[in-house]
């Protein structure tokens, strides 16, 4: 079998159509995988780095309103197009699936071109625009909510990484918090904004410090590459591990008993396969789709939501630290977090995928 994958541009893309190679190699080894991307997006180093093929085509951001650009888009567009169409010929293409971004829509329009087979994962709430057209090209459309508003819409989650989906929280805690440098018995909370940090999420918990100090409680720090921001050190106390940037996140959610943090869809989607429950921070940019995603975990009881322009170390002091402080209702909100979660969805989407290539193959 062979298979073009189409999700460029963020992580949020990228991720699950890696996790989906992933189960599709495992399940066979033999498995051609091929990548479309652009040399804008994180693709160009997270591809190779897992090791599989990237092929370019060139980059059609499509604009959300009208404006001078949407002059250019066909004439650009076309030429994704065609590029795209020359992927699948090359790798004589059974399937495409998109993730959305800036490569899906012309991989959608050339695997339409081609009469190739399409299916469309979508991680959001709101699907994208990319989706919202590769999802008129094919009745097998994955979501990873259950109301989505796109047709013919299967439930599947986001597909995961392995060392995420299978992580056993537990047995690996004392193993984590040590290779943090942290004490094994400590309450712990885990803070992170993204591959790149989150400024005022860091800023406020940051200047929360000596409150976390005061009760008691250890925090690992994933501040983001390009931020400096560090806590006063402190004599005794709990220790305030600060690092810029994190390759090993299934340590890090190992050696917490809770986290703060953004709320795009990987985030809790992984949050809640592990079992981890969160204040979700949501990006205050945007449509909104961060908190629709941290939403269904926090009514589930698996986590809190609070406002970017509320978090303050006074908020942390009187909503978080408490949590913290109660391990009843910590093991509580695990719970409830846990059954949010879906370790499955590589899998499940896998299967998809050899039943589209069965049935296509069959109606030749």
């Amino acid at each position: 079998m062979r298979v073009v994958l189409a999700g460029g541009g963020t992580a949020g893309h990228i991720e699950p159509a890696l996790a989906l190679a992933d189960a599709l190699r495992r399940n066979d080894p033999n498995t051609g995988i091929v990548c479309l991307g652009t040399e804008r997006g994180l693709e160009t180093r997270l591809v190779p780095q897992r090791g599989y093929e990237l092929a370019l085509i060139p980059p059609v951001p499509l604009p959300r309103t009208l404006t001078p650009q949407l002059l250019s888009v066909p004439g650009r567009l076309r030429g994704a197009i065609n590029a795209a169409a020359n992927v699948l010929d090359q790798a004589q293409a059974d399937i495409l699936v998109g993730f959305g971004g800036y490569v899906a829509t012309p991989g959608y329009l050339a695997a339409r071109k081609r009469k190739v087979p399409i299916i469309v994962h979508e991680a959001n709430p709101k699907p994208g625009l990319a989706n919202k057209l590769g999802a008129r090209f094919t009745d097998h459309v994955a979501v990873s909510h259950q109301d989505s508003p796109l047709p013919n819409a299967t439930f599947v989650g986001i597909p995961l990484r392995r060392e995420i989906a299978a992580l056993d929280r537990l047995a690996m805690g004392d193993k984590a918090r040590s290779y943090f440098g942290l004490l094994p018995d400590l309450p712990t909370l885990l803070i992170f904004g993204g591959s790149q940090g989150a400024r005022s999420l860091n800023q406020a918990a940051v200047a929360a410090a000596p409150y976390f100090r005061q009760a008691g409680i250890q925090v690992l720090h994933i501040v983001g590459p390009k931020n400096t921001e560090e806590p006063e050190p402190a004599q005794g106390g709990p220790q305030y591990v600060t690092i810029p940037y994190c390759d090993r996140m299934d340590l890090a959610y190992a050696a917490a008993d809770m986290a703060m943090c953004r709320a795009g869809a990987m985030t809790c989607a992984e949050l809640a396969a592990v079992a981890l429950p969160a204040v979700y921070v949501p990006l205050p940019i945007g449509n909104g789709e961060q908190r629709l995603n941290a939403e269904p975990i926090v009514a589930a009881g698996g986590g809190m939501l609070v406002d970017n322009a509320e978090l303050s170390p006074d908020w942390i002091a009187r909503n978080l630290l408490p949590v913290l402080a109660d391990p009843g209702r910590v093991a509580h909100m695990s719970e409830a977090a846990g059954r949010m979660g879906r370790r499955d969805a590589d899998v499940a989407l896998a299967r998809m995928v050899y039943d589209v290539v069965r049935a296509a193959g069959a109606a030749r």
